[in-house]
């Protein structure tokens, strides 16, 4: 509540006016310009206040996509795997697949080499990429590049002796197949002996290869080295 002031004046007649009126609209004036311009100065008391801006936190780096993480990883077992040769010898046919006479003009005999690049990676698996060419069932030179991943088992440290179970996915080019046109093929592989030196094994079933019969088992070695 405003205070109440009481000022009197003697005017020129030697009569005592009364100013309190007049000193006290004066002072309510002021008091409410100033309230005035303190609420438009300063947020209102009823206004929402905005909470305060958080941290400022820098942006995530942008994760690298599918293609990018495929050539980091290609890069990474060309230059930290080591080498690797392989050989190729047999190919078994199924002698449920085929006749006695179609047996008898296919060949077993897959000789063929290649060579590759194979990475013992953290998880203690092996992750290969391969080049091989051979001697197909036509006796036509047959070619396939892929790569390879094996999960590795080791039956004790001091044996040395391990095995290996994965799946290879591979481009291949056969002449009897699709024309000559190299073809994509996702198969099985295991393996058993050494690091540095395994028996392998992949089986190509029918659906595989068009227009043959397929169900093949394919025996090669690889032999690793620095």
């Amino acid at each position: 509540m405003l205070p109440v002031l009481k000022i009197k004046e003697m005017d020129n007649k030697g009569m005592c006016m009364d100013l309190t009126p007049i000193v006290n609209s004066l002072y309510n004036m002021a008091s409410f310009s100033l309230g005035a311009a303190a609420l438009l100065g300063t947020p209102s008391a009823f206004a929402q206040q905005e909470p305060p801006p958080e941290s400022i936190q820098a942006p995530e780096a942008a994760q690298p996509g599918f293609w990018t993480k495929t050539r980091t990883h290609v890069v990474d077992i060309t230059e930290q795997g080591r080498w690797d040769l392989y050989l190729s010898g047999y190919a078994y046919h199924n002698r449920n697949s085929y006749s006695d006479k179609s047996l008898h003009k296919l060949n077993e005999k897959a000789w063929g080499a290649g060579i590759g690049k194979t990475l013992r990676n953290a998880n203690g698996d092996d992750e290969s990429l391969y080049f091989i060419g051979l001697r197909d069932s036509r006796r036509h030179a047959q070619f396939m590049a892929g790569y390879a991943y094996q999960w590795v088992h080791g039956f004790g440290a001091d044996s040395g002796l391990e095995a290996g179970a994965g799946l290879t996915a591979a481009i291949i080019r056969r002449q009897g197949v699709l024309g000559g046109v190299p073809f994509p093929a996702i198969l099985p592989v295991a393996s058993i002996g050494t690091q540095s030196t395994k028996l392998m094994v992949t089986f190509i079933p029918h659906a595989a290869i068009r227009n043959n019969k397929g169900n093949v088992v394919l025996l090669f070695a690889r032999f690793e080295f620095k």
